[in-house]
C-alpha cells in the first residue's frame, strides 16, 4: 500500500490501515499540510502526535513511497575524517578538537543560529562546574576563553571555604557567547559547518576480531546520511545531539514537538540508533520564564554584585583584560502565597499529571518539585539574572516550571518585585531521547560500534560544562583513533572530567547527571587552580596545546618547586624583630627557630604577610604564589590523599583483557557475573565500582586474571 502525490484515495486507504479509528483526523491533517511523500517529516510528526506505537510502521511505509523518487535522485557523497552531530557545547568542543588535530571535520546543526546556544541559564561555571571548565581549558578547549570574552558578571563561589571547593561562575551575554563561538568555528581550519539534520548512521556489521583485535565491537561506523539524502563517509562519528532527539516541550496542557527555544527537533536519528542496537531512554529537563526587565521592581530585591577582582577561566587569558564594569544580579524569594497557587494547580502540571514520561534532574528541580518535596520550606531563593547587555530579558533562576501560562503568571506575580512582571518567554519542560552511558568505554566510544563516540546531554548528563568537557574528550579520542594512536583516558584521580565520565559509564544513572564536588573523592588534589598542572601535558600530547604554552607550564612548575624548597630551607630565629612582627600579625611568638614554610602553615599568616621578614624572595607571578601557598598550607592533607591515589592506581593498572570470559571464572557470584558481562569493564578498578560486584568478587577476579596471564605466557614460550 503506497500513496503518491495526488492519490487521495490511496492516502486514505493507507491511513485507515495504519491508524484504525483515527483515519479521519489524520487524513484531514494530511490534506491541510500536503503531507505526501514530498514532506515525509511532517507526516511522521503527525503520526507521532497520535502515539509512538505506530511510528516505525509509518516510517517503513513512507520510505517505500519515496523509493522511486530516490532512485531518480543523484546521491551526493562526501568524504571526511570526522562527523560531529550537533553544535551545542559538546559538539563545538568535539569539532574544534578534531579540526585542531588536523582532521577534516564537518559539524551538523539543525540551525546555524543555535551554535553554542544557552537555552537555559546563560552562565558558565559554578560549584564543581568551574573545575570542569578549567580542565577543559587545560586540555585545549574553547569554553573558558569564550566566557572570558563574553561575561557580564563573575564570582568566585565558596571563597570563604578551602581551595578544594573554590569554583568560578560567570554570567554570560547569551547572544554574544553564541556569536563568538560561531565565529571561532567558522574560521577554524579543517572544519566545515553544515546546517542539516542527520537522519541515519551508516555502519557495517563485522566480526569482532576483524575490527581491532577482539575489541568486542560487532559494528563499525562508516558515515552518516542527512535528511536530503547526502552521504558523508567518515572514519569516526561523534553524537552530540543534546536535547533535540524526538524532543517535545510542555507548558501545562500545551505540547509542542520542538527542541529548546522552539527550534526544530531531530525526529529521525533515534530510529537509526535503535536499529544499531543502541539502548535509548527518555529524560526531562526544564527552564524558567524570561521576564521583561522594565516590568520588574528591583527595589524589593537584594542586589548581587560580582567580585571586585575578576579571575579568568582560561589559563591563557590575561587577568587584566577581564577587569570590566559588571552587571548586577538580584535576589528575591517565593512565599506561602506562591506555594498555595502551585499546590492548587498541581493537577495541571505535566509532571504530576503523568504526561511527562522522562525523568528529571534531582539537583535542579522545578518549582513544583520544590514545593512538593520540600513542603517544610517557607520560601525558596529566586535569582533575577540578565540574559545579556543588549536585551531586556531577565532569567528567573530557581523557578523552572511546566505549569500552564495562566498559572505561571499568577505564581510569578506573588514574588516580591515581580508583582507587575511581563513574561517574554514562558517556562517549559522538555523531554528528549538519550542513551544509557554504560554502553560506552571511558574513551566515550561505544563498546559495540567501532568509531562511534558520544558526548554531552545525549549521554544522560546535564549542564553546559558537563557537555563541553565530554565533548573535548570524545573529540580527542575520535581524532586519536583516526590517527591510529592510543586513546586518552582521564581517571578519577586526574580530574573532575575523569569522575564525570567514570560515573556515567560505570554507574546506573536514572536521572540527568550533575557534577558536584562531593562526587570527587580526591578533590583536594583536583582543585580548579591546578588544572593546568594536572592536564595540560595530556592536551599537548593530543596536539591541542602549543609549544609556547607547554614551555610556560614547565617554567611554572620549576618556579613552584624552587620557591617551596627555599621557604622550607629559610629559617628565622626568635629575635626581637621577628617576635614583634608575629605579635603585630596576631600570631603566637616563636620559642625556637622555624622555617618560613612552618610559619605559613599558621592560619593567620600568608605568603604575602611574610614578605616583611622574608628578605630574599624574588618577584613571582600570582599563579605561582597561589600554588606555593596551597601546597605548603595543606601539605599533610595533600600527601595523605596522594597515598590514597596510589592505592587507587594499583587497581586501575590491572587491565581486563578483551578476551575475558566471565563464565569461565570460578567462584564468581551470579550477580557479579551478570553485571561484569553486561558492563565489560576495562580495569579491575572500574569493575570494583560496579553496583553488585563485591570485594570478594574482585579478589576472585584478580586471582583468575593472574592465573590466566601465567598460562598464556607459558604457551607463548
Amino acid at each position: 500500500m503506497v500513496f503518491t502525490s495526488g492519490s487521495e484515495q490511496g492516502c486514505r486507504a493507507l491511513l485507515t490501515e495504519i491508524v484504525a479509528g483515527n483515519a479521519g483526523f489524520v487524513y484531514d491533517w494530511c490534506r491541510k499540510y500536503a503531507m505526501i511523500h514530498d514532506n515525509r517529516m511532517l507526516a511522521e510528526r503527525a503520526f507521532y502526535c497520535l502515539g509512538q506505537w505506530n511510528a516505525r510502521m509509518v516510517r517503513i511505509l513512507l520510505q517505500k513511497s519515496t523509493e522511486n523518487k530516490a532512485e531518480k535522485m543523484a546521491q551526493i557523497t562526501e568524504k571526511v575524517d570526522v562527523c560531529v552531530i550537533g553544535a551545542g557545547h559538546a559538539g563545538c568542543e568535539a569539532a574544534l578538537a578534531c579540526a585542531r588535530m588536523g582532521l577534516e571535520t564537518v559539524i551538523f546543526t539543525v540551525s546555524i543560529e543555535s551554535i553554542a546556544l544557552m537555552p537555559c541559564n546563560p552562565n558558565i561555571g559554578g560549584s564543581s562546574k568551574g573545575h570542569l571548565v578549567r580542565e577543559l581549558d587545560a586540555l585545549g578547549g574553547e569554553m573558558g576563553k569564550n566566557i572570558d570574552h563574553t561575561f557580564i558578571q563573575s564570582k568566585m563561589l565558596n571563597a570563604s571555604k578551602g581551595p578544594a571547593v573554590h569554583s568560578l561562575r560567570a554570567q554570560a551575554d547569551k547572544a554574544e557567547y553564541s556569536r563568538r563561538m560561531r565565529q571561532i568555528l567558522e574560521n577554524q581550519e579543517h572544519l566545515v559547518i553544515k546546517q542539516a539534520e542527520v537522519c541515519d548512521l551508516l555502519w557495517d556489521d563485522v566480526n569482532a576480531d576483524a575490527v581491532s583485535g577482539k575489541s568486542g565491537a560487532t559494528k563499525k561506523i562508516r558515515g552518516v546520511r542527512t535528511f536530503t539524502g547526502t552521504v558523508y563517509e567518515a572514519k569516526a562519528v561523534i553524537l552530540c545531539t543534546g536535547t533535540y532527539l524526538k524532543a517535545r516541550c510542555l507548558c501545562g496542557e500545551s505540547i509542542t514537538y520542538t527542541g529548546p527555544n522552539g527550534l526544530q527537533a531531530a525526529n529521525h536519528l533515534t530510529d537509526s540508533l535503535k536499529e544499531m542496537g543502541i539502548a535509548m531512554r527518555r529524560f526531562k529537563t526544564g527552564t524558567p520564564a524570561r521576564m521583561d526587565k522594565r516590568s520588574i521592581d528591583f527595589s524589593k530585591m537584594e542586589e548581587q554584585f560580582g567580585d571586585p577582582r575578576v579571575v579568568p577561566f582560561s589559563f591563557s587569558t590575561d587577568p587584566e583584560s577581564v577587569q570590566i564594569d559588571q552587571d548586577s544580579c538580584w535576589l528575591t524569594y517565593t512565599n506561602e502565597k506562591t506555594h498555595e497557587i502551585i499546590r492548587a494547580n498541581l493537577d495541571r502540571s505535566p509532571i504530576y499529571a503523568g504526561i511527562i514520561e522522562g525523568t528529571g534532574p534531582r539537583y535542579c528541580p522545578s518549582i513544583e518539585d520544590k514545593v512538593v518535596k520540600f513542603a517544610d520550606k517557607e520560601r525558596h531563593q529566586v535569582f533575577l539574572e540578565p540574559e545579556g547587555r543588549y536585551t531586556n530579558e531577565m532569567y528567573v533562576g530557581g523557578m523552572s516550571s511546566s505549569l500552564p501560562e495562566d498559572v505561571q503568571i499568577a505564581m510569578y506575580r506573588t514574588v516580591p518585585g515581580l508583582e507587575n512582571c511581563r513574561i517574554v518567554r514562558n517556562a517549559y519542560a522538555i523531554e528528549y531521547d538519550c542513551i544509557d552511558a554504560r554502553q560506552l568505554y571511558p574513551t566515550l566510544e561505544f563498546k559495540d560500534v567501532e568509531g562511534l563516540f558520544s558526548a554531552g546531554q545525549f549521554n544522560g548528563s546535564s549542564g553546559y560544562e558537563e557537555a563541553a568537557s565530554q565533548g573535548i574528550l570524545a573529540g580527542i579520542n575520535a581524532g586519536l583513533k583516526c590517527q591510529g594512536r592510543e586513546p586518552m583516558i582521564i581517571d578519577r584521580s586526574e580530574g573532575y572530567l575523569g569522575v564525570l565520565v567514570d560515573d556515567l559509564v560505570t554507574k546506573e544513572n536514572t536521572e540527568p547527571y550533575r557534577m558536584m564536588t562531593s562526587r570527587s573523592e580526591y578533590r583536594l588534589l583536583l582543585r580548579q587552580d591546578n588544572a593546568d598542572l594536572r592536564l595540560r601535558r595530556k592536551g599537548y600530547e593530543a596536539g591541542l596545546i602549543s609549544e609556547e604554552q607547554m614551555q610556560w607550564l614547565e617554567q611554572k612548575e620549576q618556579m613552584i618547586t624552587q620557591e617551596m624548597d627555599r621557604l622550607k630551607k629559610t629559617v628565622i630565629g626568635a629575635s626581637a624583630e621577628h617576635q614583634k612582627f608575629l605579635e603585630k600579625m596576631g600570631s603566637t611568638p616563636l620559642k625556637t627557630a622555624a622555617s618560613l614554610a612552618e610559619l605559613m602553615c599558621r592560619p593567620e599568616l600568608s605568603y604575602e604577610m611574610l614578605a616583611e621578614i622574608d628578605q630574599n624572595r624574588k618577584l613571582l607571578p600570582a599563579e605561582v604564589i597561589e600554588q606555593v601557598e596551597i601546597e605548603i598550607k595543606y601539605e599533610g592533607y595533600i600527601e595523605r590523599q596522594k597515598r590514597q591515589v596510589d592505592q587507587y592506581k594499583k587497581m586501575e593498572k590491572h587491565k581486563i583483557p578483551n578476551w575475558m570470559d566471565y563464565d569461565e571464572v570460578p567462584s564468581l557470584r551470579l550477580e557479579a557475573r551478570q553485571k561484569l558481562k553486561a558492563f565489560r569493564p576495562v580495569s579491575v578498578g572500574q569493575a570494583s565500582r560496579i553496583s553488585g560486584v563485591s570485594p570478594a568478587d574482585i579478589s576472585v577476579l584478580l586471582v583468575y586474571l593472574e592465573h590466566e596471564s601465567h598460562i598464556r605466557d607459558l604457551k607463548k614460550e
